[in-house]
């Protein structure tokens, strides 16, 4: 080769060197594989780092501290809310009817299950607990006779005699022989409405002297059926008619 064509080849190795630009990787590469050290980094970017640090630790610790804070305040407050969460549940099973009260002492108690019966067995179990309980009903309120005293009470009302009734009203007919017919006017209060009622119904009565005529005022008085439809019988005239 000639010194012309020398020249020629390596100006062309040393426009790739450039093109190629700085070869940073390598030595890096190769100072480590040499067992060389890498740089240790500056005193200022340690300082930095380490104040980044501080910052964050502190920053860490603050919402710690106000959390801590938040959860002693909670703490209180939750048990004061527990008692009055109780008795308000106390004050709503006071209010329900015994029925509820037992079946929910019934729900809170743990379930235990028992062996497999038949319905003959559980029907036989259920008439010996109802037996039990009726005798220790039985044995209370024996305990509770014992020691209460009877009073005296009120005292029993006098029976009078079986009296025949008696009734007062108006000859409205003596058209039959020995026979009256009377109106007797009844008036009432209604018990719910506070209006009076009248109403009125006759009985035949038995007149044997044919003595009351129509319009006259008589009493009369039950007895013993003297025919088909006459159950009263003529005792005086309290008015004649005008």
């Amino acid at each position: 080769m000639t010194e012309d064509e020398q020249k020629q080849d390596e100006t062309t190795q040393d426009e790739a060197a450039e093109a190629a630009g700085p070869v940073e990787e390598q030595d890096s590469s190769s100072s480590q594989a040499a067992g060389e050290e890498p740089s240790s980094t500056p005193p200022a970017a340690e300082a930095e780092e380490s104040k980044d640090e501080t910052a964050e630790a502190e920053s860490s610790d603050e919402p710690e501290a106000e959390q801590e804070e938040s959860e002693a305040a909670a703490e209180p407050a939750a048990e004061e809310a527990a008692p009055a969460e109780e008795a308000a549940e106390e004050s709503e099973e006071d209010q329900l009817p015994w029925k509820e009260k037992r079946r929910l002492e019934r729900s809170r108690q743990p379930h235990r299950p028992g062996p497999a019966r038949t319905p003959e067995e559980r029907a036989a179990e259920r008439a010996q607990r109802r037996k039990s309980k009726a005798g220790m009903r039985r044995k209370e309120r024996a305990a509770k006779k014992q020691g209460t005293t009877t009073g005296t009470g009120t005292p029993v009302a006098e029976k009078e005699s079986v009296a025949a009734k008696t009734r007062q009203g108006i000859v409205v007919s003596n058209k039959g022989e020995k026979s009256i017919t009377v109106r007797i006017d009844i008036a009432r209060r209604h018990p719910t409405y506070e209006k009076v009622v009248r109403r009125s119904r006759t009985l035949h009565a038995h007149d044997e002297r044919n003595e009351a005529g129509e319009g006259d005022v008589v009493r009369i008085v039950e007895t013993r059926p003297l025919s088909k439809t006459k159950r009263w019988r003529l005792v005086e005239i309290l008015e004649r008619a005008k």
